[in-house]
């Protein structure tokens, strides 16, 4: 009988460690870009536009996207909380795009873009959520690092710039948008940055996600 009791409490034990694991684990920041390579990254058309510098993504040229394409997720997201420290030259324009899906060329047809732009000739500043609601506050420089967080929980979009809250948006129920942003829409899918137009440079590193229960 002991030894039954003593197996039994083993086994207790190891659930109860292993439910302890799997919940630690699933508060981690999961690095998406290893700061060499990119490695677990795809791009289509113009792949010249993205390089890796200083253990950065250094984005400069054509119209082009860069999606991720690795194992996190198998690159299918619903609800996460995404961070990425960014910084822009002087009239640059970029963005993060979510939920999105790989293509070869033009601008991603699926999922939202959250800007990027400081100094741009488009007034939506960074921290948009573009086209849906747009910031026209200037919160941070050019030639700076800064950090800028989404949040996707549900059909709520909140957005951080330097851990201030700029943009936090619910997505009405059973949204139909019409034209070519009907796939523009609370979903699922992939992380994008954008390559803008040749004049803008623009510098990521620390790209982090934390995926939240659906």
């Amino acid at each position: 009988m002991k030894k039954i009791i003593s197996f039994a409490a083993i086994a207790i034990g190891l659930f109860v460690a292993s439910a302890f694991i799997e919940k630690k684990s699933s508060d981690d920041w999961i690095s998406l870009f290893d700061g060499k390579t990119l490695t677990n990254w795809k791009v289509g058309d113009h792949s010249s536009t993205f390089s890796v510098e200083n253990g950065t993504i250094a984005v400069h040229g054509e119209t082009a996207h860069l999606f991720y394409d690795g194992p996190v997720q198998q690159h299918h997201f619903k609800n996460f909380e995404f961070k990425a420290d960014v910084m822009t030259m002087p009239g640059s324009n970029s963005g993060i795009y979510f939920h999105t899906t790989f293509q070869q060329g033009g601008w991603p047809a699926k999922g939202y873009e959250v800007q990027v732009n400081n100094s741009h000739t488009d007034w939506r500043r960074t921290g948009s959520l573009y086209g849906i609601e747009d910031v026209k506050e200037t919160y941070v420089k050019d030639n700076e690092w800064y950090t800028e967080y989404i949040k996707v929980e549900g059909k709520r979009v909140i957005i951080k710039i330097n851990e201030k809250t700029v943009v936090d948006y619910t997505e009405p129920a059973n949204l139909k948008r019409g034209g070519g942003d009907s796939l523009r829409i609370i979903s699922n899918g992939t992380f994008a940055l954008q390559g803008h137009d040749p004049k803008s440079i623009v510098y990521f590193k620390n790209l982090m996600v934390k995926v939240l229960p659906e």
